[in-house]
This record gives structure tokens, sequence and C-alpha cells, in this order.
């Protein structure tokens, strides 16, 4: 007997690029065309601008959280792990599941989408004692964190330990850090009439930026609109300062300010996936170079986009441009290359990714918010409701957009609650212990570990 094998795609990363993949590859293949994989440690969709509504508690990690499983064509195998090498001539993917077993996994077409890490620097502490804003973990343990943080203060006889403990540092004046500082300033600003014992006076948020603007993709007056709400709060916002080393109970500032605190966030950018340096293939500051139709030249049957690929921005009309790592073009990126992976099997020909950003908006919380869509500026309870609203109808899901609905209405009629859920156990976890980017293989061990399990480069 013949058996016919059909071709292997293989999807690497469940965000917003690698799930519009495989979603419009279940509906626009036929159910014997190929056979789609996808590499994830989590099998849902995680709605990334709305973490900081999670850490502040306004909407719940499963609201967030959307099942990949819910598709009415759902056939995509999912591997519950992370891809950690990929050998691009022996056409394998190196896989560490979840279970920490290693599995080579074989593909005739690859689409890589592994999304990005928090971006560090070489600054003393800072792995060991900053929080990230990057995984759904990490936002419901900061909410824990940062009430246990009231909670010790409040029961504290000692000055210092109670002024320490509601001091707050967020590194970071881009949409995720300005996001993250406002909501959960909201947070701790509604939770301390709660505590009668603490002098709201002593609470304290710093958002911190070694740029001379906060959010300058929004232009001057946006910007500076939001650095006014900020500071209207009581935030203290410092610009053109960082971190200079990190302590458990105080950050140093690099303009020699010694901030008492037990909470530091570290939201000051993303970089490629570690996955991307395996390959051994060229790069554009760190991202994965691809043509307009998102193909990695010289290796037929690979693709990137993404936050880890540089795909030429083609609707910008200036030479060397790329799209920028947000959600409106992952999402566009991820249906454009599925289209491209099946005008390849079918023979046929592949299209370059074009698309106009459609703008910003960045929620402040309650009816703060600054907004850019289509380029015009909007403040306020206007910019509030196009935020929400493009959030709202960016949601894949009717079941996530009810979800996250309800949360809202709830919140804005019964307030806050400040439980502590018990994702903080007694040993801390800070960024370090998020994100696994140790776990990742070198190329040379990539190609050893394919040699030694007997398969062969062509």
């Amino acid at each position: 007997m013949n058996t016919v094998t059909r071709p292997r795609i293989l999807v690497v990363g469940a965000g917003f690029a690698g799930v519009d993949c495989v979603r419009r590859l279940e509906r626009k293949l036929a159910p014997d065309e190929a056979d789609v994989t996808l590499v994830t440690p989590f099998a849902y969709q995680l709605y990334l601008p709305l973490l900081p509504q999670v850490a502040s508690g306004v909407l719940t990690p499963q609201s967030i959280a959307l099942s990949l499983r819910r598709s009415r064509k759902y056939r995509t195998r999912i591997i519950p792990g992370g891809a950690i090498g990929v050998d691009l001539k022996a056409k394998v993917c190196v896989i560490r599941t979840i279970t920490d077993k290693i599995v080579n996994e074989r593909y005739d077409y690859i689409v890589l989408a592994p999304g990005s890490v928090t971006r560090t620097f070489d600054i003393p502490g800072l792995t060991e004692h900053a929080f990230g804003m990057k995984t759904l973990a990490e936002a419901a343990y900061i909410r824990d964190h940062v009430i246990s943080q009231l909670d010790l203060a409040d029961a504290s006889d000692d000055p210092a330990e109670r002024a320490a403990r509601l001091q707050f540092v967020v590194v970071g004046g881009g949409y995720a850090g300005t996001e993250t500082a406002a909501c959960l300033q909201r947070l701790t600003h509604a939770a301390v009439q709660r505590y009668p014992r603490l002098d709201p006076g002593l609470i304290k948020w710093h958002l911190i930026d070694i740029a001379p603007k906060l959010m300058p993709e929004l232009g001057d007056k946006l910007g500076r609109s939001a650095q006014e709400i900020l500071g209207r709060r009581g935030i203290e916002v410092s610009l053109g300062v960082s971190i200079d080393k990190a302590g458990p109970e105080e950050v140093t500032f690099t303009d020699g300010r010694v901030v008492p605190t037990h909470t530091l966030i570290w939201t000051a950018g993303v970089v490629a996936s570690p996955l991307i340096a395996t390959l051994g293939a060229k790069t554009l500051k760190g991202r994965l170079a691809v043509t307009a139709e998102m193909c990695l030249p010289g290796h037929d049957g690979v693709f990137a986009l993404g936050d880890s690929a540089a795909v030429p921005d083609l609707a910008k009309g200036q030479e060397g441009a790329v799209c920028p790592p947000t959600a409106q073009h992952a999402m566009r990126q991820g249906r454009k290359v599925a289209d491209n992976v099946i005008a390849t099997l079918r023979g046929q020909q592949m299209q370059p990714y074009v698309h106009k950003d459609l703008g910003l908006v960045v929620d402040l919380g309650g009816k703060d918010a600054v907004s850019k869509p289509l380029g015009i500026e909007l403040r306020g309870v206007p910019a509030q409701v196009v935020a929400r609203g493009y959030h709202w109808s960016a949601l894949r899901t009717n079941v996530a957009k009810a979800r996250v609905m309800t949360n809202w209405l709830l919140n804005a009629v019964a307030g806050d609650d400040f439980v502590r859920t018990g994702f903080q156990a007694r040993k801390p976890a800070r960024l370090k212990d998020f994100e696994f980017t140790d776990s990742y293989l070198t190329p040379d061990e990539v190609r050893a570990r394919v040699e030694g399990a007997g398969i062969d480069h062509p």
C-alpha cells in the first residue's frame, strides 16, 4: 500500500500572530490537505494589552485568556511546551514540553511567531528583585504582591518599613508601564480607604523612563496629557532616569536617588524571543530579517512574523521601515502568513503584507485615557470609549467579550475587591522566574541534538 503523507505545518507561538495564522489555516485548508500543529505552553491566547487591568483587579485572569479549543473548526494538534531551537536544514524544531521532556518535531513548513520577552539590562539586582508584566501569571502575582504590601504596612509598627512598603516603582514609560502604573495606583488609592491605620499620603508611585518623553509614539500633546493625568493622581513621573541598582528593600535611580521600596515593576521594552538566536539567520536589531511576504530568505517553507520578525512596513513608504510590535500588526500578519503558506502549498503566488497603522489607545483607568485613532487626538471619556471599544472588539471569542464587558460593568458599579488569591507563596517570585529565558539552546546544541537523534541534514 502507498501511504500518502500530508504536508506538516508547524506554528510556533500562540500570541496574536500565531493564533490568527492557525485559525485562518483551519478555515481555508481542506481536512486532508495538510496537518497543522501548534507549539505553546498554554492552550489559550493571552490578550496582552489588558494585562494591567488584570494586575489591578478590574478584569479576572480568565477573561483575557482565550481558549484555543473553542474554535468550531478546531483540528490543530497542540504540543504543550515551548520551542527552544530550530534546525532549518534538517527541518526539525526542538521542543521542551511542560514536563521538561525534550522532543524533536519535524515539519515541512514552519511559521515562527514566538513573540518577545522582557528586555533587561546588566543592572545589578534587576532580574533578582524586579517583577515583569508579560505573562498572565505575572499580572496575577503582582496584584497579590501589591495588596500584600498594604496588609504588611498596616500590620507594621515600624514607620520605616511602613513607608518602604507603600512606595512602588514602575520602570518604562511606554504603553505597558504607563497603564500598569495608572491602573495599580487606582487600586491602591481605592484600597487604602479600607486600611484606617494607613496614611494615604504615604502611598507613592514612581514612573521612570530613560527617554525624554512619555509615550513618544502618541505625539507631544497626548504624551503631555497622559503625564498631567498621572501627576494629578500623585504619580511622580521622572524622565531621563533609569535604575542604577536594585535590592530587596530599595532601588537606586541613575540620578542618585535611593527609594526604599519592596516593589519594582520592570516594563522597559521587549526583545525578540531567544528562539530567534538559535536559527543562525540574519537579524535586524534582534528580530529575524524577512521579506514583505514574511518568508526567511534562503530557506523554503520558513515564515516569521510578529514581535520576533522585522517585517517591512510597506504602508509607510520609507526604505528600511519595519512594522512595530503591536497587536494590530501581529493579527493581520498572522492571516497573511496563513494565506501565503496555503499559496505555497498550492503552487500559487504569495502576497506581501501591507497595513496602515490604525492608531494607538492608552487606557489609564476610570474615565482617564488618551487615544489617537486614525490620527485623531482624543482625551478623557471619548478616548476611553475608543480604547475599550477597540480592545473589546479585538477579543476573538464572544465568551471573552461577554466576560470582559461583565467585569467592566461590575467594577464600575461595585468597585474593587482587595483579596489576595494565593499566588504569592512565602518564596517570592521575580522576573527571572516567569519567562524561562535560560531554557534555549545554542545553534550548535540544536545541531548536535538533531544529529544525535539520527536525523540527517539534506
